[in-house]
């Protein structure tokens, strides 16, 4: 007798299988997203205005530069991050009515009565083309934090609630104290100067 041979075992299939597991997974499994940045971003200037330049008042402009070491000028000193915080607080705030600070304005404001605020404030935060993406989204979140711990604040205070909490109505009038008025400019060489 001679030797059986075996039969060959059929491939054609295992395509099909293989692409079937390649959908399986795919479906399955998640996939990290990159958060972005919460902004919303201004109304389009009007044409009639666009060609107008906005004076503004050096005392109401609070200037955060990142230069391409990732270091942080806020104003005409270099900080680490975690002072960044509490000078864009005061500078916002202006507690003691600093005449290198913002100027206060008196605003009648809903729920709160006339209240003196910054409200003509700006901070210009600008960066360097060599600043790396994750110390540009650091130096965003503490001037976000900045604003929100300034409206969770007087928000406790009057509300006894922080300011997530709050009706849109009083919301709005927490902003109207404390406005988020961040500027950023477009990323220049400041190196090669």
């Amino acid at each position: 007798m001679g030797k059986r041979k075996t039969p060959g075992i059929n491939g054609s299939s295992s395509a099909d299988i293989a692409f079937m597991l390649l959908i399986f997974f795919l479906i399955t499994t998640s996939m990290d997203t990159d958060k972005g940045l919460a902004r919303r971003l201004p109304p389009p200037v009007p044409k009639e205005q666009q060609n107008e330049e906005v004076d503004i008042k050096k005392r109401n402009l609070l200037v955060v530069l990142i230069n391409s070491n990732n270091q942080i000028l806020c104003g005409d000193q270099f900080i680490d991050i975690t002072q960044l915080r509490e000078r864009v607080k005061e500078f916002v705030d202006n507690p003691y009515n600093d005449e290198n600070k913002p100027e206060k304005i008196e605003v009648d404001v809903p729920f709160f009565g006339t209240q003196w605020v910054t409200k003509n404030h700006i901070i210009s935060l600008q960066n360097d083309r060599g600043t790396e993406y994750q110390a540009y989204i650091n130096v965003q979140s503490e001037l976000t934090a900045a604003y929100s711990e300034l409206r969770n604040d007087i928000s406790q205070k009057k509300f006894g609630k922080l300011f997530m909490e709050l009706n849109d109505d009083q919301q709005k009038a927490v902003q109207m104290i404390y406005p988020q008025k961040i500027s950023e400019a477009e990323p220049k060489n400041y190196g090669d100067k």
